[in-house]
Protein backbone atom coordinates (compact mmCIF):
# COMPACT_ATOMS: atom_id res chain seq x y z
CA UNK A 1 0.00 0.00 0.00
CA UNK A 2 1.28 3.34 -1.21
CA UNK A 3 1.84 6.24 1.29
CA UNK A 4 -0.22 9.08 1.08
CA UNK A 5 1.38 12.43 -0.36
CA UNK A 6 2.77 14.67 2.49
CA UNK A 7 -0.11 17.22 1.22
CA UNK A 8 -2.75 15.03 1.99
CA UNK A 9 -1.70 13.12 5.33
CA UNK A 10 -3.06 14.61 8.83
CA UNK A 11 -1.69 17.45 10.94
CA UNK A 12 -1.68 16.75 14.30
CA UNK A 13 -0.80 19.60 17.10
CA UNK A 14 0.03 18.12 20.80
CA UNK A 15 -1.70 19.34 24.00
CA UNK A 16 0.54 19.16 27.42
CA UNK A 17 -2.04 18.34 29.89
CA UNK A 18 -1.66 18.38 33.72
CA UNK A 19 -4.17 16.12 35.77
CA UNK A 20 -4.77 16.92 39.11
CA UNK A 21 -5.89 14.76 41.77
CA UNK A 22 -6.36 13.74 45.44
CA UNK A 23 -3.08 11.93 46.79
CA UNK A 24 -4.30 8.64 46.95
CA UNK A 25 -5.26 8.80 43.09
CA UNK A 26 -4.23 5.82 41.52
CA UNK A 27 -4.47 5.47 37.75
CA UNK A 28 -2.51 4.46 34.72
CA UNK A 29 -2.05 5.47 30.96
CA UNK A 30 -4.56 3.49 29.34
CA UNK A 31 -7.42 4.48 32.39
CA UNK A 32 -6.42 7.95 30.71
CA UNK A 33 -7.09 7.80 27.50
CA UNK A 34 -10.28 5.94 28.29
CA UNK A 35 -11.60 9.17 29.99
CA UNK A 36 -10.37 11.08 27.41
CA UNK A 37 -12.09 8.99 24.81
CA UNK A 38 -15.28 8.95 27.14
CA UNK A 39 -15.48 12.82 27.58
CA UNK A 40 -14.72 13.34 23.62
CA UNK A 41 -17.44 10.95 22.77
CA UNK A 42 -19.99 12.66 25.39
CA UNK A 43 -19.32 16.27 24.12
CA UNK A 44 -19.08 16.01 20.45
CA UNK A 45 -20.47 12.87 19.95
CA UNK A 46 -19.12 10.18 17.70
CA UNK A 47 -18.46 11.86 14.66
CA UNK A 48 -16.74 14.58 16.47
CA UNK A 49 -14.85 12.43 18.43
CA UNK A 50 -13.48 10.86 15.56
CA UNK A 51 -12.57 14.11 13.95
CA UNK A 52 -10.64 15.31 17.08
CA UNK A 53 -8.79 11.48 17.00
CA UNK A 54 -7.57 12.46 20.98
CA UNK A 55 -4.76 9.98 21.67
CA UNK A 56 -2.75 10.11 24.95
CA UNK A 57 1.35 9.59 23.40
CA UNK A 58 3.01 10.37 26.96
CA UNK A 59 1.89 10.04 30.31
CA UNK A 60 4.34 10.85 33.28
CA UNK A 61 3.55 9.91 37.04
CA UNK A 62 4.57 12.71 39.42
CA UNK A 63 6.79 10.23 40.68
CA UNK A 64 9.00 10.32 37.56
CA UNK A 65 8.56 7.33 36.17
CA UNK A 66 7.14 7.39 32.55
CA UNK A 67 3.79 5.63 31.32
CA UNK A 68 5.51 6.13 27.61
CA UNK A 69 3.66 5.86 24.20
CA UNK A 70 2.34 2.00 25.38
CA UNK A 71 2.19 3.06 29.11
CA UNK A 72 3.81 0.41 31.78
CA UNK A 73 0.99 -0.65 33.03
CA UNK A 74 2.33 1.22 36.60
CA UNK A 75 -0.33 2.81 39.01
CA UNK A 76 -0.21 6.86 39.44
CA UNK A 77 0.32 7.77 43.06
CA UNK A 78 0.19 11.45 43.43
CA UNK A 79 1.38 11.31 47.15
CA UNK A 80 3.25 14.27 47.48
CA UNK A 81 2.37 17.96 48.42
CA UNK A 82 1.43 19.62 45.22
CA UNK A 83 2.31 17.01 42.32
CA UNK A 84 0.12 16.13 39.48
CA UNK A 85 0.33 13.84 36.43
CA UNK A 86 1.49 15.23 32.97
CA UNK A 87 0.59 13.78 29.55
CA UNK A 88 0.78 14.90 25.76
CA UNK A 89 -2.88 14.26 23.53
CA UNK A 90 -2.12 14.42 20.26
CA UNK A 91 -5.41 16.12 18.43
CA UNK A 92 -5.80 16.90 14.76
CA UNK A 93 -4.92 20.02 13.50
CA UNK A 94 -8.14 21.69 13.22
CA UNK A 95 -9.61 20.43 15.83
CA UNK A 96 -7.55 22.07 18.51
CA UNK A 97 -10.79 23.69 20.37
CA UNK A 98 -12.83 20.61 20.35
CA UNK A 99 -10.14 18.36 22.30
CA UNK A 100 -9.12 21.05 24.61
CA UNK A 101 -13.24 21.23 25.29
CA UNK A 102 -13.19 17.76 25.55
CA UNK A 103 -10.36 17.39 28.16
CA UNK A 104 -12.00 19.81 29.71
CA UNK A 105 -14.65 17.48 30.36
CA UNK A 106 -12.89 14.86 32.06
CA UNK A 107 -13.53 14.90 35.88
CA UNK A 108 -13.07 11.13 36.63
CA UNK A 109 -10.63 8.35 35.92
CA UNK A 110 -11.41 4.94 36.80
CA UNK A 111 -13.89 6.50 39.51
CA UNK A 112 -11.18 9.42 40.67
CA UNK A 113 -12.17 12.83 40.85
CA UNK A 114 -9.52 14.82 38.67
CA UNK A 115 -9.05 18.20 37.59
CA UNK A 116 -7.18 18.10 33.75
CA UNK A 117 -5.53 21.73 32.31
CA UNK A 118 -4.10 22.32 29.04
CA UNK A 119 -1.01 24.43 29.49
CA UNK A 120 -0.22 24.47 26.42
CA UNK A 121 -0.58 23.89 22.55
CA UNK A 122 2.47 22.71 20.03
CA UNK A 123 3.80 21.71 17.09
CA UNK A 124 5.83 18.80 17.94
CA UNK A 125 6.05 15.96 21.06
CA UNK A 126 9.77 17.44 21.73
CA UNK A 127 8.54 21.61 21.57
CA UNK A 128 5.28 20.54 23.86
CA UNK A 129 7.94 18.34 26.30
CA UNK A 130 10.41 21.04 26.70
CA UNK A 131 8.11 24.53 26.69
CA UNK A 132 5.18 23.38 28.61
CA UNK A 133 6.68 19.66 31.03
CA UNK A 134 9.44 20.71 32.29
CA UNK A 135 9.23 20.49 36.31
CA UNK A 136 8.78 24.01 38.02
CA UNK A 137 11.83 25.50 38.59
CA UNK A 138 10.20 26.71 42.14
CA UNK A 139 11.76 25.01 45.27
CA UNK A 140 9.08 23.45 47.50
CA UNK A 141 10.09 24.20 51.06
CA UNK A 142 8.91 22.18 53.95
CA UNK A 143 8.01 23.89 57.12
CA UNK A 144 5.34 23.54 60.42
CA UNK A 145 2.14 26.32 59.46
CA UNK A 146 -0.75 26.80 62.41
CA UNK A 147 -3.83 25.01 60.55
CA UNK A 148 -7.32 24.11 62.03
CA UNK A 149 -5.79 24.62 65.52
CA UNK A 150 -2.99 22.61 65.36
CA UNK A 151 1.01 22.74 63.87
CA UNK A 152 1.27 20.28 60.51
CA UNK A 153 3.72 19.84 58.39
CA UNK A 154 3.06 21.50 55.01
CA UNK A 155 5.22 21.71 51.46
CA UNK A 156 4.91 25.19 50.15
CA UNK A 157 5.75 26.08 46.23
CA UNK A 158 5.70 29.71 45.78
CA UNK A 159 2.25 31.18 47.30
CA UNK A 160 0.19 27.48 47.53
CA UNK A 161 0.99 25.17 50.51
CA UNK A 162 -0.01 21.68 50.85
CA UNK A 163 -1.05 20.66 54.71
CA UNK A 164 -0.87 17.37 55.44
CA UNK A 165 -3.64 16.12 57.74
CA UNK A 166 -4.71 12.89 58.96
CA UNK A 167 -7.21 11.95 56.17
CA UNK A 168 -5.02 13.63 53.32
CA UNK A 169 -4.19 16.83 52.10
CA UNK A 170 -5.53 20.66 52.30
CA UNK A 171 -4.53 23.04 49.80
CA UNK A 172 -4.15 26.56 51.32
CA UNK A 173 -2.36 29.71 49.94
CA UNK A 174 -0.53 31.81 52.67
CA UNK A 175 -3.90 34.21 53.28
CA UNK A 176 -5.27 30.89 55.09
CA UNK A 177 -3.56 30.48 57.96
CA UNK A 178 -1.32 32.55 60.37
CA UNK A 179 2.54 33.43 59.08
CA UNK A 180 5.51 34.66 61.04
CA UNK A 181 4.87 37.81 62.33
Amino acid sequence: MKHLPKHLQPRWRYLAVAVESPPDAAFDREAFQRACWYAAGNLLGDPGSADADLSVLRFRHPDGSSGGEGGDGADVRTGSAGAEATAIVRVRRDEVTRGRAALACVTRVDGTPVRTRVRGVSGTVRACEEKYLNPPRGVVEERTVAFAGADRPASARGRRVDIELADGCAGATELDYPGPD
